[in-house]
């Protein structure tokens, strides 16, 4: 009992991550993803001018000059998979050793290889946005579901990973979103995957995540993509 009311204690002073994007998907919604489905209440402070980048680049914010960046433990945390794999880490969501953790690695870069196809899609010329989309879907069917299904098939386990949860389950089950929302016949031969969603969706503070309302991100539409273009000066 000591030990809870010392952790609770720490956790208060620590305060809630602090999360510095623009309001739109992009680059931070893998990590309002992970720290959405490790239970852990985040803020986020919105970068709604192009003066609130400049500012924090000015006050030695940002090391590289860019977002996304997370205020946690003290720190100011850049570079996305650094991010992602400090707060893995926290919440034991990283594997149990060296060669779990080197799986979840090359899970993770896998479902990032095919989620940048999908988060560059709304940048796509008009005159190239079909073939890109066939692209995509070609790649879904034919590479990466085809890999994680046999992971799945091979082991028989509940989760990618020692059979508990990890980050590469989270981050795939969230490409599996994003996958549905392009094409959802795409998902209809590859029933594990189906039974990873569902498993992973239902898990309580997933399952909150998901409800309107959350501070999960909606799919870019123009207004949204303007709107980064504008904050972030993209001709």
């Amino acid at each position: 009992m000591i030990k809870y009311y010392r952790n609770q204690e720490t956790a208060i002073m620590a305060g809630k991550p602090k999360l510095h994007y623009f309001n739109g998907r992009g680059r931070m919604e893998c990590i309002r993803w992970l720290l959405a489905a490790a239970g852990v209440e985040f803020e986020e402070k919105f970068i709604e001018q192009p003066e609130d980048l400049d500012k924090l680049r000015n006050d030695g914010s940002l090391m590289f000059q860019q977002v996304p960046m997370v205020e946690i433990d003290g720190m100011k945390l850049v570079q996305t998979r650094a991010i992602l794999n400090y707060i893995a880490t926290k919440y034991n969501l990283y594997g149990k050793d060296m060669k779990e953790r080197a799986l979840i690695d090359m899970y993770s870069e896998g479902v990032e290889d095919l989620g940048e196809m999908i988060m560059h899609l709304p940048l796509c010329p008009p005159d190239q946005k079909d073939a890109k989309i066939a692209q995509i879907k070609e790649r879904t069917t034919n590479r990466y579901f085809p890999a994680f299904e046999k992971v799945l098939k091979n082991h028989g386990q509940d989760y990618l990973v020692g059979n508990k949860l990890s980050k590469a389950d989270i981050h795939l089950v969230e490409l599996l979103y994003y996958v549905e929302e392009l094409d959802p016949s795409l998902l209809a031969n590859f029933p594990l995957l189906k039974g990873l969603k569902a498993r992973v969706s239902s898990l309580p503070a997933v399952k909150k995540f998901l409800q309107p309302g959350s501070q999960r991100k909606p799919p870019m539409d123009e207004k949204n993509l303007e709107e980064a273009k504008r904050i972030f000066r993209i001709k």
